[in-house]
């Protein structure tokens, strides 16, 4: 039961690149020669690479990763190998390795999230000025252009890596040197492993600094929200790939067929995207449950709250990856959408509108507008199809104008007001997205730089 070694195997690498800078650290305190330091430096990066070869794994016998690294370091190297926990607690070392963890995810949350918000971007460059209905409430509402929808999505995107970049800095903060709660009366520097890390600081307070999840906390929401976002853009591609609308084809690899119908096509991958966020969700709630209500300082409850932490992020990363393949090999339609676009008087609003610029009121203009519309409906026929005595006993003359904005395949491209419809100011927004995501990919590179420090301890190329 207090064995923690399914989800320590994702902490190997970062629990040895921590026992790495301590070796450092404990030199510098003289708490080893250089000798000895060397000897434990060599014997981690070799215990590194038996678990990452599979020559040797952990062992149920030691119940969590650190032990087993200390076990393994013990063979490598003899007795020497007793000396690397002086001034450490497992308490601090875990909170480091999954913080190192957690940034190495939170990191790859914000690359996948680019990934999807550049599909997007993309296919809305093709489609800048294609229309089709926009919805409120799944009722038809205004036409607006397919590209308006998809940077939509794209801009969700952006802030979900953005999210992740910020959860990423909450992460790169060293807890290494807290000790089990009160610090040590070794000379230490903390300041010391958080550089060979490549982490911002050091902690401020050593109570705090074995006790903080705020980290896991925050990664988890930006797994959240990214899951939550990527369950509403499935599930209108879900909609749009089914027959009755055949707005989309998604790309085969992602669809499966029916064990009984040879016709069908079934959007698994996107399905299994809306139900992921569920589960992403709970996990954040998870988290949220186990740590309320701890006293200071480390409590074995912070054991559970590893395994949650695990599977949100990871599968807001795999499920972010998935979705914008489905996106990059997606086919749009724009000859259904038209058609679409026939359907639900779209267009009554912009013709609303119009009467309200030329000097009606526009909640007259709105009820004038209303029982057109409702005669519309009565007959079965479009706004522009009325005979023109309709319009002229609701005051309403079909001029040139008139006519235009009924024209539903017309009425995106009036939306001209900023971050509107219409296609040059979809294009203006694409213009800025493309910018946005050239600042997070240069975000992305410079927190990269970071956790390469880290890994340059395994490498041996890194010296305090």
């Amino acid at each position: 039961m207090s064995s923690s070694l399914a989800e320590d195997e994702h902490l190997i690498p970062y629990d040895i690149q921590g026992s790495l800078a301590h070796v450092q650290n404990l030199l510098r305190a003289r708490v080893l020669t250089p000798e000895e330091a060397e000897t434990l430096s060599r014997g981690l990066r070799t215990v590194y690479h038996q678990l990452e070869s599979g020559s040797a794994k952990l062992l149920p016998d030691h119940e969590d990763v650190h032990m087993n690294v200390e076990q393994l370091l013990a063979k490598a190297v003899g007795p020497v190998a007793g000396k690397l926990h002086t001034a450490r607690s497992r308490n601090d070392q875990v909170a480091l390795d999954l913080r190192l963890w957690t940034r190495d995810a939170t990191l790859s949350l914000a690359r996948a999230s680019v990934r999807l918000a550049l599909a997007l971007a993309d296919q809305a460059t093709t489609h800048v000025d294609t229309p089709l209905p926009g919805f409120t409430h799944l009722q038809p509402a205004q036409p607006v252009t397919l590209g308006h929808q998809l940077t939509a999505h794209a801009w969700r995107a952006v802030r979900d890596a953005e999210r992740a970049l910020q959860a990423f800095d909450r992460a790169n903060v060293s807890p290494l040197g807290a000790c089990a709660l009160a610090g040590t009366s070794f000379p230490l520097e903390p300041a010391l492993v958080a550089g060979l890390l490549g982490m911002d600081r050091a902690f401020e307070n050593s109570l705090d600094a074995v006790s903080d999840r705020d980290f896991a906390l925050e990664a988890a929401f930006a797994a959240s929200v990214a899951s939550t976002h990527l369950s509403g853009l499935s599930e209108e591609l879900i909609l749009w790939a089914s027959p009755q609308y055949g707005w989309v084809t998604l790309p085969e690899a992602y669809t499966t067929g029916s064990s009984i119908m040879p016709q069908k096509r079934n959007p698994d991958a996107l399905e299994l995207a809306r139900a992921r966020a569920g589960r992403v969700q709970a996990d954040l709630q998870a988290i949220f449950t186990i740590t309320k209500g701890l006293p200071l300082a480390y409590n074995r409850d912070l054991q559970e709250a590893k395994a949650p932490l695990l599977h949100a992020v990871d599968t807001a990363v795999e499920t972010t990856q998935v979705v914008a393949a489905c996106i990059e090999g997606a086919e749009f339609h724009p000859a259904p959408m038209l058609a679409a676009l026939q359907k639900g008087h779209l267009e009554a609003t912009e013709l609303a509108d119009l009467l309200a610029r030329t000097g009606t009121p526009f909640r007259e203009a709105h009820h004038k507008v209303g029982r057109l519309v409702a005669e519309a409906t009565r007959r079965g026929c479009m706004l522009r199809d009325l005979p023109p005595g309709v319009f002229a006993a609701q005051g309403v003359a079909v001029t040139s104008e008139v006519q235009r904005v009924l024209d539903p395949a017309l009425a995106a491209s009036a939306k001209t007001s900023p971050g509107g419809t219409a296609p040059e100011r979809v294009a203006e927004r694409l213009r800025d997205l493309r910018a946005t995501l050239g600042r997070l990919d240069g975000e992305i590179q410079e927190r990269a730089c970071k956790t390469a420090r880290a890994l340059e301890l395994l490498s041996g190329e890194t010296k305090a």
